[in-house]
């Protein structure tokens, strides 16, 4: 781009039949490379400057000063001194002009780098504009402006700059008009931000501006703040703050007729660039001019549906405890398994939970199901419904639906579950039918292949959907379910006793997940003996070092209990709802920290002991609870209805974690098929390598392997919207108007600097936050607290090491919840922002009965 986005995008801007932009020209990249992108001095520096990372920072100091020092030092070649001159005798040289950077990575849809590079107002005089041009071009090489390069895998050499020389406005007042809210997303309120003077001063922070919000061409509200300075520009150039006369600091910067005309060119730059707009104005001679028009890139986008009017959508992440962005392979197998649609929106996906809010009866059984899974979600559904403003309630009833098992908002509910009795072999009998119908599957699938092969996952699809839904399945973990909340609320009010069904919850048989971290302390055991083993692990960093274990004693042992492992639980992975990432037998290396922290902070046999010291404490937990019920009146009635309880979660709760290893498990078996099919296209020339199929739907890869053809660009161009995607943060709740509706604890008495979570696993814990954002990175000792975004079953086998628990997202029967009670660790979940607000090395006090973290 030879103007750069600034440029780029004020030459657009000028060509809008209404729009008023200044006068002006550019100063290309071209005329940048050849001034400075060849100078050998230059170039020399910009190597060593490539070398450097972000931690650096010393030594990107010191550098990009000496580059700037090199830029504002060098001359202007004659010709474009001369072309400069021609162009300001043709528009005044004797004029006031803004001299403004334009680089060839700015304004982009996914990075805006507003402010990254220098902006000179009221630059007067050929010498004056020629130095400031040096100066803009200098700005490329800010300390900020390179660590913004670095966070965004920018290439300091291949970012050029060109600069905007604009005639220069003296305005009234100057401001941001944003044409969707920036603090709801809301994409029908326009929000605008006006101070007196240059925009200057509103950028910089220098006042608080006035802001106002409008909505079909109404101003709907009006926040007129004190502004007590202004920048004016000087006569002979530049400019100064001066003090606003203290009876216009109170007054309205734009009159209501302003801000609706204003309003309505925002919605026409918007109609014209096709997307939200973050634009610069000013007000000169009542007329507004447009000094800049860049895209919102922070806007989470709506889901895609057909009927966008007045729709509430429920992000799935949060329920299934894996927020990141997906890949477009993995996002549409997880929608052909879904019970009911789900729309995609940022890499993520969503459910329409609209019909069930329309409803009475919809409505409480899906804030009562919230309530107990996402509290932040419950209350964001309450606020808007009390709004009454977006969804309008019929009187009259409808048949509502309810919440599902894995964290869906399903289908209407299934006739009520017949009452269980507390019979262990039902679990064997489920557990023992869905690996039966995987190992089917595993053997029939291997024949398929081409368009077969997908017809035959469509097909098998359905089974898996036959046994998602099974009455018995969601009988036996519901059963569970309700048992805990029932003795939580009756010993509660029998006892006064809270979440007592957390410690009988502990060492419960038929866990898969919590036997998984079991058993990897059972692999560090066979490793444990072999020090020449132990020493080659902390030096692994890739996949292959499985058969490279062979060449140390005890190698062979120490690698057959890594596949042992492997056989049954290397399916998983962090994320695993999604196909793409790569599983834990794919990427085996990414077990070897977890291992050796197991090595480090226990002996041997820790996992016997671990289960048998949970299983007795919820034995006694039990013995004890029945003992003091008896007591009370109608004391042995209450024994009998506790003990029935008490049977249901110790025999039953542990299946909870059952039905998603058996969707993980067949995930796995189509992994391996479909990527049969995409190495026969490497083969065949189609795709490059076979993860590109990853950024194709399942739709679309089965067109590519019928027809053997493949626009390929469209690759790389998933790729570049993932990595955007993989920006942005998800909202629990979220309108068609792109509204975005937070939620807030309705917590009282507690400590004033507390961060309220929900409380999922009783108990209090002091000790050393360690926040860990990637599985990979876990380096733990004995004690710590685990303090992280989210956590699926992959993240468990932590847990054996950790004394606490902290996430972001998180409910009381999601995953992490489930095994922090087996395991009787603290825990509070949906904490908001827990990763940035505690620092890692902090001393911590985990409130898992209450809900709530201390930073000590």
């Amino acid at each position: 781009m030879v103007v750069g986005g600034k440029g780029a995008n004020l030459g657009e801007l000028s060509k809008i039949e209404g729009i008023r932009v200044p006068d002006g020209f550019c100063i290309s990249t071209e005329a940048f490379r050849r001034t400075v992108g060849e100078t050998s001095s230059i170039r020399e520096r910009l190597e060593r400057l490539s070398l450097l990372r972000a931690e650096d920072r010393t030594e990107i100091r010191e550098l990009s000063a000496e580059i700037r020092r090199v830029i504002e030092g060098i001359a202007i070649p004659d010709d474009l001194d001369e072309e400069i001159t021609h162009l300001l005798s043709r528009l005044g040289e004797e004029n006031a002009y803004a001299v403004r950077s334009s680089a060839t990575a700015e304004d982009l849809p996914t990075a805006s780098f507003a402010g990254q590079h220098d902006t000179y107002l009221n630059i007067i005089g050929k010498k004056a504009i020629l130095e400031h041009i040096r100066k803009c071009w200098a700005s490329l090489f800010t300390e900020r402006a390179v660590n913004y390069r670095l966070q965004n895998g920018f290439a300091h050499a291949k970012v050029h700059l060109a600069v905007v020389v604009q005639k220069m406005i003296f305005p009234r007042a100057a401001g941001v008009l944003f044409t969707a809210d920036p603090i709801t997303s809301n994409r029908k309120v326009l929000s605008i931000e006006a101070s007196f003077g240059l925009g200057e001063a509103l950028v910089s922070g220098l006042v608080n501006a006035d802001i106002y919000k409008v909505r079909d061409g109404k101003v709907i509200d009006t926040k007129i703040s004190t502004k007590k300075l202004a920048i004016h520009a000087l006569k002979g150039g530049g400019t100064k703050e001066q003090a606003v006369e203290p009876e216009r600091q109170h007054r309205q910067v734009l009159t209501d007729e302003q801000i609706v005309q204003l309003g309505h060119t925002g919605r026409k730059l918007e109609a014209h660039f096709g997307r939200p707009q973050d634009i610069e104005w000013c007000l000169a001679d009542d007329t507004f001019y447009i000094v800049q028009s860049r895209p919102i890139t922070t806007l989470f986008p709506i889901p895609e549906a057909t009927d966008q009017e007045n729709r509430v959508y429920l992000s799935v992440g949060h329920q299934q405890m894996m927020t990141d962005a997906m890949k477009p392979l993995g996002l549409s197998l997880f929608q052909l398994k879904a019970l009911r649609p789900m729309l995609k929106a940022g890499g993520r996906l969503f459910v329409d939970i609209t019909s069930n809010l329309a409803s009475p009866a919809g409505r409480e059984i899906l804030v009562r199901a919230m309530g107990q899974h996402d509290p932040l979600i419950k209350d964001a559904i309450v606020a808007l419904m009390d709004r009454g403003d977006f969804i309008k309630p019929p009187p009259s009833d409808e048949k509502a639906s309810g919440p599902g098992e894995h964290g869906k908002v399903a289908s209407p509910p299934s006739p009520k579950a017949p009452q269980l009795d507390p019979d262990p072999t039902i679990v064997a009998s489920l557990v023992r039918s869905n690996q039966a119908s995987v190992e089917k599957l595993s053997n029939e699938i291997q024949t398929k292949s081409g368009s077969d092969l997908f017809d035959f996952i469509l097909d098998d699809n359905q089974e898996s959907k036959k046994i998602l839904s099974d009455p018995r399945s969601t009988a036996v973990f519901m059963a569970a379910i309700e048992a805990s909340t029932w003795i939580n609320d009756n010993l509660n009010d029998w006892l006064g006793e809270k979440n007592v069904a957390d410690t009988l919850s502990r060492s419960v048989p038929n866990n898969i997940t919590s036997e998984m971290g079991l058993e990897l302390m059972d692999v560090a055991d066979a490793i444990r003996p072999y020090p020449e083993v132990i020493d080659y692990l902390h030096h692994v960093n890739d996949d292959g070092f499985m058969d490279e274990l062979l060449k140390f004693e005890g190698g062979r042992e120490s690698r057959d209990a890594i596949t042992a492992w492997l056989a049954k639980y290397g399916i998983r992975c962090p994320g695993e709802i999604d196909i793409t990432k790569p599983r834990w037998s794919e990427k085996p290396a990414t077990l070897v920290p977890m291992i050796l922290s197991n090595i480090k902070n226990f002996e041997p046999n820790a996992s016997h002991r671990k289960f048998e010291q949970g299983r007795q404490e919820a034995l006694a937990k039990e013995r004890e609870v029945l003992e003091r019920l008896k007591q009370l009146p109608d004391g042995e009635r209450k024994v009998a209805e506790t003990k029935r309880r008490i049977d249901l979660i110790r025999n039953f709760i542990g299946y909870r974690e059952y039905p998603k290893y058996g969707i993980v498990n067949r995930y796995f078996v189509y992994k391996q098929a479909l990527l049969r099919e995409a190495e026969r296209l490497v083969q065949a020339g189609v795709i490059r390598e076979k993860e590109d199929i990853y950024y194709l739907t399942f739709q679309e890869f089965q067109e590519v392997v019928r027809t053997n053809t493949l626009e390929y660009s469209i690759i790389g161009a998933r790729k570049a919207e993932h990595a955007s995607y993989e920006k942005l943060t998800p909202p629990r709740v979220i309108t068609s108007d792109g509204e975005i509706i937070a939620g807030t604890y309705k917590r009282e008495n507690l400590p004033a600097e507390a961060l309220v979570g929900l409380p999922v696993s009783a108990g209090v814990v002091e000790g050393r936050a360690r926040v860990i954002l990637q599985l990979e990175d876990a380096d733990l000792e004995k004690g710590d607290i685990l303090v992280t975004s989210f956590t699926d079953p992959s993240w468990t086998p932590l847990f054996v090491s950790i004394a606490g628990l902290v996430t972001e997202v998180g409910g009381l029967m999601t995953h992490g919840a489930v095994i922090a009670r087996e395991y009787g660790l603290p825990a509070v979940v949906g904490v908001e922002n827990a990763t940035k607000l505690i620092k890692n090395g902090q001393r911590i006090r985990v409130h898992g009965t209450e809900g709530y973290v201390e930073i000590l």
